[in-house]
């Protein structure tokens, strides 16, 4: 159905934007709700506002397998910084950059990309630094950056945003805009309940990381990998008859460390090819972009599964009637390993709960034989350096990486005891609960945020 709104001339926003989708009635009707309360703009909130990254000098940073973290506007969460996927630079380079170093107790807002995205920099690593579509917004004392964030994150701050964004292929905001956005100014009680909020999800959200870490840690330990570290070699010798047994030439795939790593596993525990666990593989589909929508149902992608979950980073969606048709058949269910097969292969998670979406074409679910392993023990040894380590031997090379099936069902899979397996699982279980309860108390404080604002709009009955 088609909406129309008459906006009177003199209305316009300074007459700066005359394009009708800046005027859209849920934009309108968000700020008008945010504008019954007093509000002040970033701007006047803070003392800086920065986003100093330099394009240019990207193309001399050499980025490390380990340093100081460089996050991207895509690390930057709805209400967290995530740091799994984040890049690395060293001390030299983070001198260079140093106008781009976060600090504690900033927010921090993706400012293209993912769009709108916030958090504050709560109990970051000694030192961070973080790229220019990265905005660093700095503010003055008596302001908290936990409630700037949730109400960012909010749909009122959304709403905010979205109606900033320029750009069709990359979207974008600019440091001007983000500086008058408007923030509604609440009692201090309520400020300071979003920020109890804030904080406690954010330390459960650390607490799964660090009992993940455990699970990995107990895993390595048990396999007496603990010590192992991996060299590549400058220079190593393959038979001929071991490169057309494996049908590859290319030097990489024998890097002695490969081999290495698969005699430490043989040492201290039984090891079975990925295949000899599995019931069932099934593929994803792939839609085509013309089918993707702002909304609907979740159309589950590489790019948004973690080996702790769903993200939305970059979600894409599908209608409903293409959802209804392909549920039956690409709809993953609770207990499948999901597995990603492409662009970042070896990601492994078990679904946990109910799934409203269909998985893509680089993902595979698995049908696990649970009397011959645990499933949670088996993503876990996927996702660690067991894992890790051969895919990278199977999928080097290219530009694109790619794990082939036939390669997948090789993997190789050390079982150790029913009762560690146990233990490991009850670690990672753990995990995904503090992460769940994380999930919950950010959109806790994100709904007090709402409440405050809707509650104003119905006093002065609006």
């Amino acid at each position: 159905m088609v909406t129309t709104q008459v906006i009177n001339l003199s209305n316009l926003a300074g007459a700066w934007r005359i394009d009708p989708e800046f005027y859209q009635p849920d934009y309108l009707s968000a700020r008008d709700k945010v504008l019954l309360l007093p509000t002040k703009t970033i701007a006047q909130m803070s003392t800086r506002v920065v986003s100093f990254g330099a394009y240019s000098l990207c193309n001399y940073i050499v980025w490390r397998e380990s340093g100081i973290p460089y996050l991207k506007a895509e690390n930057i969460l709805d209400g967290y910084i995530d740091y799994s996927e984040a890049m690395f630079i060293d001390e030299d380079v983070h001198a260079i950059l140093s106008k781009s170093e976060v600090r504690e107790g900033q927010v921090l807002f993706s400012m293209s990309g993912t769009t709108g995205n916030a958090a504050v920099a709560y109990k970051i690593p000694a030192k961070l630094n973080a790229s220019q579509d990265v905005a660093k917004i700095t503010l003055k004392h008596g302001y908290s950056p936990f409630y700037v964030a949730a109400f960012l994150n909010s749909k009122y701050g959304r709403l905010q945003t979205q109606r900033e964004i320029v750009g069709s292929v990359q979207q974008h905001v600019f440091l001007w805009q983000i500086k008058n956005f408007l923030v509604p100014i609440v009692p201090k009680e309520i400020e300071a309940r979003v920020e109890a909020l804030q904080k406690e999800g954010l330390d459960q959200l650390s607490a799964s990381d660090n009992l993940y870490s455990q699970a990995e840690n107990l895993l390595v330990e048990e396999l007496g990998l603990k010590d192992f570290n991996p060299k590549y070699e400058l220079s190593y010798i393959a038979s001929l008859s071991k490169a057309f047994g494996v049908h590859r030439v290319d030097a990489e795939y024998f890097q002695p460390s490969y081999e290495n790593l698969i005699s430490k596993l043989t040492e201290t525990a039984e090891v079975k090819p990925l295949k000899y666990f599995l019931l069932e593989i099934k593929r994803g589909i792939e839609v085509g972009g013309e089918q993707y929508q702002e909304e609907g149902r979740p159309f589950i992608r590489v790019s948004n599964l973690s080996i702790t979950g769903f993200t939305e980073r970059d979600q894409k969606y599908i209608d409903e009637t293409l959802y209804a048709r392909l549920a039956e058949e690409y709809e993953p269910k609770v207990g499948e390993l999901l597995l990603t097969k492409d662009a970042t292969p070896g990601v492994a998670y078990v679904i946990q709960e109910p799934v409203e979406g269909i998985i893509a074409g680089g993902i595979l679910r698995l049908s696990v034989d649970e009397t011959r392993i645990n499933k949670e023990y088996l993503a876990l040894c996927i996702n660690s350096l067991i894992g890790r380590l051969q895919i990278e031997r199977d999928s080097g090379g290219s530009v694109i990486r790619h794990w082939r099936p036939e390669q997948i069902k090789k993997l190789f899979i050390p079982l150790l005891p029913g009762h560690t397996q146990k233990r490991i699982e009850s670690l990672v279980r753990q995990s995904h609960e503090a992460r769940k309860k994380s999930k919950q108390l950010l959109e806790e404080a994100k709904r007090k945020v709402e409440q405050a604002i809707e509650e104003a709009a119905g006093i002065l009955g609006t």
